[in-house]
């Protein structure tokens, strides 16, 4: 299948006649694989607080270790997957990515069914499921270049939220499947829990094997190239020269490293908290209730700005942070569970609002800013340039703000460790939300912020416009 040459589709008339079904079917392609890597990169957050149940005696910093472990390495190889697409083509790196996690889905499988497996196996295996991590620096670098710029910022929260929604479909389904034999002989036998019930383990890996294969064939056969998003590392990397990379790759972290910290830690946070309640019954709701706020609300900021969004966003994390420190103090009183529960749905809910209005920002600050980095340039192709430096920003400060599925869990382990408790990590957490909030109000939403008199212009003209 050869690239498509020519592709404009800021055109309305192309976009209307050929680019839009183009563009939806790549989207909707992406999507289903996208979720699959969060279901892998993610599989250990629900195995690793039932294995102490089956026989493994791994201790409770080494738990914390194997959740952390996909977050350091899915972080880490997001910096290169950012840059692939335009180097390889989005169909053939989507083809490759998709196809990478059998590896984990299959050794999972195998791993588990004996208590005796070394650590060291285990800790592999994480660091394999951080192949999923990776992932959803390509797929929002690759989608971004499909939509023209009206459409940009919900294309790509439709992609990430919908992609993010394989947290909690993974959190949801692996506790039901483990429970029954699901593939037979083929799947091994259980393992036998202290209070006599049968898991299947393995069936935390071994579910999600014949949707790769069908999503990796989906791919191959019904992605597209783009030969204008063609772009070496080299053309990419001047983005490592501009502020605003390194500060959103800040701001990013606060929500989308946030949000993924979470999901990878609260399983085991809330089954070490509070081991009298069934916790893994409910977990799953909060990242469902993270990618759902992220693909439901990319209008907020399209309609009010991405800066302003932002703000209040970390406003509100900060007060959900406060709220279970406060339940955790009181744990030990009727309800506390639920309360701690609840200011964490609300701390999932404003990290994807805010993994939304930060992503928005991007593309609005590279086209304010271009202009007076490269005065030289067309008007053309300043938007060009725009556009490549948007695409691979977004894929970059995915990559730095992946960190989060590796510092939020292991500085809950660490403090756990050190303190007894929580707390001085949640505190951490705290002050770091404080800081987004000033960089978020000094750069860009206060007068005179780079986004300041974009926003105003762009709120007054909704404002204005008739209502449909």
């Amino acid at each position: 299948m050869s690239a498509i040459k020519n592709w404009n589709v800021d055109d309305q008339s192309f976009w209307n006649s050929t680019g839009r079904a183009i563009a939806n079917r790549n989207l909707w392609i992406s999507i289903p694989a996208l979720l699959l890597a969060f279901v892998v990169w993610m599989v250990w957050s629900v195995v690793v607080a039932k294995l102490p149940a089956v026989g493994f005696k791994f201790s409770t910093d080494q738990l914390f270790w194997l959740a952390a472990m996909p977050g350091l390495s899915g972080a880490t190889l997001r910096i290169f997957y950012s840059f692939m697409p335009p180097i390889f083509g989005g169909r053939l790196w989507t083809t490759l990515s998709t196809a990478s996690l059998l590896l984990p889905a299959i050794g999972i499988g195998y791993a588990v069914q004996s208590p005796s497996t070394p650590y060291l196996i285990f800790l592999i295996l994480a660091l394999l499921c951080g192949l999923g991590g990776g992932n959803f620096a390509s797929s929002m670098a690759n989608i971004s270049f499909f939509f023209p710029r009206a459409e940009k910022g919900n294309a790509l929260a439709l992609n990430a939220g919908l992609g993010n929604l394989g947290v909690s479909v993974g959190q949801f389904v692996i506790p039901l499947v483990i429970t029954a034999g699901v593939f037979g002989a083929l799947g091994g036998e259980p393992l036998q829990a202290a209070d006599g019930t049968r898991l299947w383990l393995q069936n935390a890996g071994f579910i999600w094997v014949p949707f790769i294969a069908l999503s990796t064939l989906a791919a191959w056969f019904g992605m597209d190239d783009i030969e204008s998003m063609k772009a070496s590392f080299a053309e990419q990397s001047v983005i490592f020269k501009r502020k605003h990379n390194w500060l959103m790759c800040w701001l990013y972290t606060g929500t989308f490293g946030s949000f993924i910290g979470y999901s990878a830690g609260f399983p085991l946070l809330a089954k070490t908290q509070f081991p009298q309640v069934d916790s893994l019954k409910f977990v799953f709701l909060g990242p469902l209730v993270g990618a759902l706020s992220r693909s439901a609300t990319g209008w907020l900021s399209d309609k009010y700005g991405g800066g302003r969004v932002t703000f209040w966003v970390f406003i509100l994390m900060i007060f959900g942070v406060a709220g279970v420190l406060y339940f955790l103090g009181i744990k030990e009183q009727d309800g506390a569970f639920w309360g701690f529960f609840a200011m964490f749905m609300i701390l999932f809910f404003a990290t994807g609002v805010g993994n939304a209005s930060t992503f928005q920002m991007i593309p609005a600050i590279m086209r304010t800013e271009m202009p007076r980095l490269e005065p030289g340039l067309t008007a053309p192709a300043r938007q060009k340039q725009a556009e490549m430096e948007s695409a691979a920003i977004i894929g970059f400060t995915s990559a730095i703000a992946a960190y989060g599925a590796f510092f939020i869990p292991k500085a809950y382990g660490t403090s756990i460790a050190f303190t007894g408790g929580p707390q001085l990590a949640l505190w951490c957490f705290m002050g770091f939300y404080a800081t987004c909030v000033v960089i978020t109000w000094v750069f860009y939403t206060r007068r005179g912020g780079l986004l300041h008199d974009v926003e105003r212009r762009a709120l007054s003209s909704t404002a204005s416009a008739p209502s449909a």
